[in-house]
This record gives structure tokens, C-alpha cells and sequence, in this order.
């Protein structure tokens, strides 16, 4: 085994010969045979020792046998796009004898930049060095980072052997979040007001939640109409407040946006949806993303088991990731959002026909309150530069159509600010006239 390992170390030390270790080599072997040609010891001496020199560097850097360990560290590990993350590595030295020089080299994406190189002239015994370097990347994503390679060299440059680690990381990029001013929302429900008092006038005797007396319960909570019914001692259980709910729909049809890279309809519509998400939850919202795909995260099963942190996270990184589908509708999403319950529902659109435009109003009658930012997707395309926040008749159509339906209507051209939109949402009124929530 020994000797596959050493065979094995000459062979990359030969491949990792430098072209001054290659010249060096060939000007040795070219005066070797011109001094057997022409009969001259002294230029043969010449030739064995210009010949030695590479290949004392290939013996000595295929016999190097370093223990070192590497660390990598993200500050922070989720960033945004268009600011910077700083990537530290570390690296110990966990042999008893010093390393030569060593340069690092880290594996990176070429969006986040050029490679990070580094040079260590010397670790000592047991010691260690820290570099940092930084990224940046105006998409989001996300890039692996890694694996570290370590460059190991002869003091005279003959010969050059990289080694890799094996472990890496991963760098998400989220789209960007803007905050967004604190408005009145259609159908908030947050356990307080005009809704709560609704909600508890309906609620009557039965529908108490009680369980078994144990001992230290407060007798005030005693429910005396349940202890007599069945014989032994029932209390109300603690209330639990009910935690408004919110959904945010993305539209990521590819055929309903305009626009190529970070300045599309498509990023615009992301970054829309990121924003809308992290203030539902800065709010108390028990908030999911939902997509035309029918993705939604968190899924079906979380409930309210995540905290606020844990689905802002969550929904980051969904959208971090998030593509243009081939979708041609927005069905999908339609049944989760008919089985879900009533609920605040937030709706970042993107060009919609007569059908879409029709199925979104009869969803409107499934939420408490219904927003859609409607995006004029031509402004995008440069359609009507002149005057981008006109519309056309199409557009104008679609965005009556749904407020005629309940639908709170935000139109959106390109260049559009988006907490001055969300201002505006509390004073958009619909024209829907009032009525009950059609039957299942």
C-alpha cells in the first residue's frame, strides 16, 4: 500500500512540474546529450545538476505529508443581492512539524466573483491561520463555495501539487427586502376588534374546550354546567388566541412576464413577494407562499409550528431559488387556496387574459380580504416608455374586472416603488358590493 502511494505521489508530483521546473528539466537533458555527443565532462556536470533540480523538487513535494484541517465560515449565510457576504476560512496545522509554503485557493462561482487566492509562507507546530475574502452577486441563488484547495510548492518554484478538501458550503442569496410602511389591511383579523367580538358573540356554551381538573388548576375556571353532566370536576382549558393568516401568491408563468434579468417583471414580482412576506410576519400574519406551481411553503403539514424566524427562512430561501415556470395557468394554485380557509390572500400578478382574470374573482369570495399587484408587464418591455403609467385597454379592463369582483387592485408599472404602493392600499376601496361567502 505504501508503495501505490508513493508511486502514486511521484506521478502527481511529474504533472504538477511548473514551466521553470519543465525548462529546467529539458535544458538539463539537452546538455546531457550534447555532452555525450560532443565528448565534454563539463557540460555533462552542468546537465546532471540542471536535470536534479526538478526532480529533487518532484521527490521532496511527493513525499510532503502536511496534517492540516480547514474551517469555512459565511457572514451571513443567507445575503441579499447586491450586498456583500464575507467568507472566512481557517486553517490549523494539527502535525508536529512546520508546513512550508502553502497557497489556498477557494472554488467559487464566477457570479460571486474571482477566485480568492492566498499565500501562508509558514504554520507552525499545532498553530493556525485565518483569511477572509468577500462575495457579491446581484442574483440570487444559491452557489456553492468550495471545496478549499491547497497549493503545495518547492522553495524554488520546480514543482506545484494541489490538494482539495472535501467539504464546502452553500451561499443563499435572497432577493431583496424593503420595509414596508404599517397600513390597514381589508379582512385583518389579528384576535382583537370588530372581528373578535363577531367571533365571540357566535361562540356559545358548547363550544368551550374542556378537559379533566388537575390539581393547581384555578377554580375560577371550573365549567359547573360540565362537572354536573359528567360527574367529576371539568375546567376550561387556556385560551388560545387565533393567529391571523395570510397567503402570497407569486405568479411565475413565464408567459405572464416581460424583461430579462435583475430589471424583469419576474425579479420585480420576487422581490415584491419577499417583502409582502417578512411584513405579514413582523405583524403577527401565519404567513405561507404559495406559487402557480402549487409550491407552498411552508407546506401543508407545518401549521403553527414555526416561529416567525424559522418561515421567514423558510420562504427566503424558497425564493431565492424560485424560476420562471412553463405554466400556462394559475389552476394549480387554485385548489390550496379553496381549502384553505379564510385568510388575508396577497397576489403579485403577472399578465392575465380573460379566463385567469375571471377564475381570480370567484377565488375572492374563499378570503377575508383579498390585494393583487397587478403588473403592466409591458412597461417592462418598453411597450409604452412614453407613458408607462397609463396602461393599456387590456390592462385597464383586467384591473376593473377584478376590483368589480372584491379584489383590492394595485396596477404596477416598471419603476413603481413598492412601499409607496403598499401606502396605497389602504386607500384603494373596491366597488364590489356586499354579500356573503358563496356556498362550498
Amino acid at each position: 500500500m505504501a508503495e501505490s502511494d508513493s508511486a502514486s505521489g511521484l506521478r502527481a508530483g511529474f504533472r504538477g512540474l511548473t514551466t521553470r521546473g519543465r525548462s529546467f528539466l529539458a535544458a538539463g537533458l539537452t546538455a546531457v546529450v550534447c555532452a555525450y555527443l560532443l565528448d565534454q565532462d563539463a557540460l555533462l556536470r552542468v546537465g546532471v545538476l540542471l536535470a536534479a533540480l526538478p526532480l529533487a523538487a518532484v521527490a521532496v513535494v511527493a513525499n510532503t505529508r502536511y496534517r492540516v484541517a480547514s474551517g469555512r465560515r459565511l457572514s451571513p449565510r443567507r445575503a441579499v443581492a447586491s450586498q456583500e457576504a464575507r467568507v472566512h476560512l481557517r486553517l490549523d496545522n494539527v502535525s508536529r512539524v512546520p508546513t512550508g509554503l502553502l497557497l489556498l485557493e477557494d472554488k467559487v462561482p464566477y457570479v460571486l466573483g474571482p477566485r480568492p487566492r492566498f499565500v501562508l509562507d509558514r504554520v507552525e507546530p499545532r498553530g493556525n491561520r485565518e483569511v477572509s475574502y468577500r462575495v457579491r452577486s446581484d442574483l440570487r441563488g444559491r452557489y456553492p463555495l468550495g471545496p478549499l484547495q491547497l497549493r503545495l510548492s518547492d522553495p524554488f518554484g520546480m514543482c506545484e501539487v494541489t490538494r482539495a478538501f472535501t467539504a464546502s458550503d452553500v451561499l443563499t442569496v435572497v432577493p431583496q427586502v424593503q420595509a414596508l410602511p404599517w397600513v390597514r389591511l381589508t379582512g385583518e383579523w389579528l384576535g382583537q376588534g370588530e372581528s373578535h367580538s363577531r367571533t365571540l358573540a357566535l361562540a356559545g356554551d358548547d363550544d368551550v374546550i374542556l378537559r379533566e381538573y388537575r390539581p393547581g388548576d384555578d377554580l375560577r375556571r371550573v365549567h359547573w354546567r360540565s362537572t354536573a353532566k359528567y360527574g367529576e370536576l371539568m375546567v376550561r382549558r387556556e385560551e388560545q388566541p387565533q393567529k391571523a393568516r395570510a397567503t402570497v401568491l407569486l405568479d411565475t408563468r413565464e408567459i405572464g412576464h416581460r424583461g430579462s434579468g435583475p430589471a424583469s417583471s419576474f425579479e420585480w414580482a420576487v422581490s415584491c413577494a419577499a417583502s409582502v412576506t417578512a411584513h405579514l410576519l413582523e405583524r403577527g400574519y401565519q404567513t405561507q407562499l404559495l406559487t402557480d406551481t402549487g409550491l407552498a411553503v411552508p407546506g401543508p403539514g407545518a401549521g403553527g409550528r414555526n416561529s416567525a424566524p424559522d418561515t421567514s427562512g423558510l420562504i427566503l430561501d424558497a425564493l431565492a431559488v424560485a424560476d420562471l415556470s412553463d405554466g400556462g395557468t394559475l389552476s394549480r394554485a387554485e385548489e390550496p387556496l379553496r381549502t384553505g380557509g379564510e385568510g388575508l390572500l396577497v397576489a403579485v400578478l403577472g399578465e392575465l387574459d380573460d379566463t385567469q382574470t375571471a377564475r381570480l374573482g370567484r377565488l375572492r369570495n374563499r378570503t377575508g380580504g383579498a390585494i393583487a399587484f397587478l403588473l403592466d408587464t409591458g412597461t417592462w418591455a418598453g411597450l409604452r416608455m412614453l407613458a408607462p403609467n397609463t396602461g393599456g385597454d387590456a390592462f385597464r379592463a383586467r384591473v376593473r374586472q377584478l376590483r368589480e369582483a372584491g379584489w383590492t387592485v394595485i396596477p404596477v408599472s416598471a419603476g413603481d416603488s413598492l412601499p409607496d404602493l403598499w401606502r396605497a392600499v389602504e386607500g384603494v376601496r373596491t366597488t364590489a358590493p356586499n354579500r356573503q361567502e358563496a356556498g362550498a
